[in-house]
């Protein structure tokens, strides 16, 4: 199918669906337990080179910040500024993700009874709108740099020590990005630390190019870089705010996994009857789960409350699910759970 001469766009589609298929079918058919271990595993595998992937972040960041700032004070290049606003902030960043993240599983549960899992949420929300207020001061100083230039030379000072300090950031920056590019599934804090590494690539490169084309080609190089980097971080950090707002408001969970909550809740027991409702949302990071179970009438409450208690335990165990609710009914002919009369 992939290699038919005719349609063969269409035959890639097929196939590839057709491959998505069996990847839902075999998820189904895997038991929930399966599902937990094999995430368990994951994790314990991943453990210690998602802590190398932490903390070297962390101390790269550091120097990198440093080195950054040298080559952006010492070359009087926006570009460069602009890169080492974004590599201060870089380092600000991993350490606040750093201390909400173990706060999060040190909350006193009787003051947070659902847990700590929304504050990285919150803590991404504020400090991108942290990132575009100081980035809107860079690109404010570019546009005046442009408009009020009265110097008589076409181009800028070029500074080599600062170059190559940028450089060598792009370097390291190059190296972290591959290394947690096998890691990001696995860790929240790890995904976060491998998209900061892949925007800082570009940013870096386009600022050295930039910088240098102001000293070489023309002077209106470096603060036009300077408001392209602050566009691209505003547009980037946006983003990442947006998709955190989503998150918090209580975005559902993708259709495989509510696929595979309602072919597991219906061949959980075989008293169920009927999967009445199922839903899967995000509370944070993570997902809320509610599905409601139908059972015959006369089913004795011990054996309902068994039942639904099992299934609530084994979903909570699924990887990436917070917490879970599940309502026994005896008929499915009301209105759905939890709605408002209009």
């Amino acid at each position: 199918m992939r290699n038919r001469r005719k349609s063969k766009r269409g035959g890639k589609a097929v196939a590839r669906y057709q491959d998505q298929q069996n990847e839902l079918i075999a998820s189904l058919l895997k038991p929930m337990q399966e599902h937990t271990e094999d995430a368990r595993i994951e994790e314990e595998g991943h453990r210690i080179p998602v802590k190398i992937a932490i903390y070297a972040s962390m101390a790269a960041n550091f120097g990198l910040c440093v080195l950054q700032l040298y080559a952006a004070i010492s070359a009087a290049s926006l570009s460069l500024l602009a890169t080492g606003i974004d590599s201060l902030f870089d380092v600000g960043s991993n350490v606040v993700l750093f201390y909400l993240h173990r706060k999060a599983k040190k909350l006193d549960i009787n003051k947070w009874p659902v847990g700590g899992a929304r504050i990285e949420n919150i803590g991404n929300i504020v400090y991108g709108f942290l990132m575009g207020a100081v980035n809107l001061v860079v690109m404010v100083e570019s546009v005046r740099d442009i408009v009020t230039h009265s110097s008589s030379s076409d181009t800028n000072t070029f500074h080599l020590p600062s170059i190559i300090a940028v450089g060598a950031a792009l370097g390291v920056k190059i190296l972290l990005f591959f290394y947690c590019l096998s890691l990001r599934k696995s860790n929240s804090q790890v995904h976060v630390l491998w998209e900061d590494h892949r925007n800082d690539i570009f940013l870096n490169g386009f600022g050295v190019l930039m910088s240098a084309g102001g000293s070489k080609l023309r002077w209106w190089l470096d603060p036009t870089g300077a408001l392209i980097i602050g566009v691209g971080i505003l547009l980037t950090w946006g983003r990442t705010v947006y998709r955190e707002f989503e998150l918090l408001a209580g975005k559902s969970a993708p259709n495989e996994f509510l696929k595979l909550l309602t072919y597991n809740a219906m061949t959980f027991n075989e008293d169920i009857e009927k999967v009445d409702t199922v839903r899967a949302y995000h509370s944070g990071s993570l997902y809320f789960v509610e599905i409601d179970i139908v059972m015959k009438s006369d089913t004795p409450l011990w054996k309902a409350h068994d039942a639904s208690q099992l299934l609530q335990d084994r979903i909570e165990n699924l990887p990436g699910v917070e917490r879970a609710f599940v309502h026994v009914d005896h008929e499915f002919t009301h209105t759905p759970e939890h709605r408002k009369a209009i």
